[in-house]
């Protein structure tokens, strides 16, 4: 009894444990670097890349092919998590975290570097296109790191909170993505924002990159993946024992995220293009105005990410969950066409802090409730995997989508399918359990 209390603290002292600021900081860091790339792409996918890189004559048809290449980082996402995921459960934690955080960093410099469709011709889409799917590598491989970084250092009866941390680098990222295109708008002429200054933050990207790779390294592994790292108990494929396994979970998962994705980028991508869009397809507002108001609009993000943690662990992860879905449903029904249709600047602002401030209290409890829904042996790549192959279904044709509904059937319809994405979510979150007790 003696040498297993013994064993037990000597295991203990072995362990390194991770400072909260520690843990605040590296969670928060790395999805903020994250998602900075990955938004700053896709304000460019709106505004520059229909008239970069691809060619001239037809803008509907130039912003759907941009649009297209958007969409391609959404299906390497599931790629990254399944890849990222076998070497964060194998692995660990840290050296994962490490290199999906570098492969997103350069994948988006690459794009800062690369040469328009006028003097490369076909290459350049190409090029592109490849580029984008390294970007979605690497936030494939992102997210369910820093996720399980933060949950998997926390106590127990504060993990949705910790977890809230790392959710808390989208709507930073977002902001300093859309901040960084309005200011060279500002100091910059159009010829001269189209010609080289749209360039300027996918290469600043790299000196982020370098900050948060500083931050990363100095990380001692979480004490949850050391335990059974020291116990040999990781599993050969992780994906497979995934799918062989915990298949239920992994299907709740995905179809948990689904709202959450579908309304960030209707709010976001699809609120930004038709918003900017001339009479009589959008609303013809300025592009700086339009992105001043989602600047603005995203603090009510920010905000309710921290708020919907700490309800998540005072009430449960799945309660909190089913109202918040339910508010969604009403807003996609109710409010989305009046508001964003008024052609109002006034409405339509209401209608982005509405739309991101829901977005901040369903993404908030993320953090913790997919992870929570797999053991440890899995949890890297099964996180991952539900949350990423969630946005293959909610996110990556969502702009799309509702730009060929408003196109074809009119504005009404966009909340609608923003209602029906709701309704499956709900669903999941009935059929799923609650997980606020369960143990790490």
């Amino acid at each position: 009894m003696q040498a297993s209390i013994a064993t037990a603290i000597d295991t203990e002292q072995q362990t390194p444990v991770n400072s909260r600021s520690k843990v605040v900081v590296a969670s928060l860091i790395g999805t903020a670097i994250e998602f900075f790339d990955f938004y700053i792409y896709a304000t460019a996918a709106v505004i520059v890349f229909p008239h970069i890189f691809f060619p001239q004559g037809d803008a509907t048809a130039a912003t759907l092919q941009s649009l297209a290449t958007f969409a391609i980082a959404f299906i390497a996402r599931p790629v990254g998590s399944a890849l990222f995921g076998h070497f964060g459960d194998r692995v660990g934690r840290k050296v994962t975290l490490v290199a999906s955080l570098l492969t997103m960093g350069i994948s988006t410099v690459v794009i800062g570097l690369l040469p328009g469709y006028e003097t490369i011709g076909i290459m350049a889409p190409v090029l592109l296109a490849l580029a984008r799917f390294g970007q979605g590598l690497g936030l494939g491989g992102e997210w369910g790191g820093a996720a399980l970084l933060a949950t998997e250092n926390a106590p127990a009866h504060k993990r949705a909170l910790y977890g809230s941390f790392p959710q808390l680098g989208a709507p930073i990222g977002f902001f300093f993505a859309n901040g960084t295109f309005l200011l060279l708008s500002w100091l910059l002429s159009d010829e001269q924002f189209m010609s080289w200054g749209w360039r300027i933050p996918f290469i600043f990207s790299a000196v982020l990159v370098l900050i948060g790779l500083y931050v990363r390294v100095s990380l001692h592994e979480t004490p949850v993946f050391a335990k059974v790292a020291k116990e040999g108990k990781q599993v050969k494929i992780p994906l497979g024992t995934l799918l062989s396994r915990h298949l239920k979970a992994t299907v709740l998962g995905t179809f948990i995220m689904l709202a959450t994705y579908t309304l960030f980028y209707i709010t976001t991508v699809y609120s930004m293009s038709f918003s900017t869009a001339p009479a009589p397809n959008g609303l013809g507002f300025p592009r700086n105005d339009v992105l001043w108001m989602l600047m603005m609009a995203v603090i009510g993000f920010g905000v309710m990410v921290p708020i919907a943690g700490l309800l998540a662990d005072r009430y449960g992860r799945r309660r909190c969950m089913i109202v918040i879905t339910s508010l969604i449903l009403l807003f996609a029904l109710f409010l989305f066409q009046p508001l964003l249709g008024s052609g109002n600047q006034g409405e339509v602002m209401l209608f982005l802090l509405m739309g991101l401030s829901l977005m901040g209290l369903t993404f908030g409890p993320m953090g913790a409730l997919l992870p929570e829904l797999f053991p440890t042996e899995v949890r890297y790549t099964g996180a991952s995997f539900s949350y990423n192959v969630a946005s293959i279904l909610g996110a990556s044709v969502a702009p799309w989508i509702a730009a060929w509904l408003q196109t074809s059937y009119g504005l009404f319809w966009v909340g609608v399918y923003l209602a029906v994405m709701a309704a499956i979510t709900l669903v999941a979150l009935l059929c799923a359990r609650e997980t606020r007790h369960d143990t790490l």
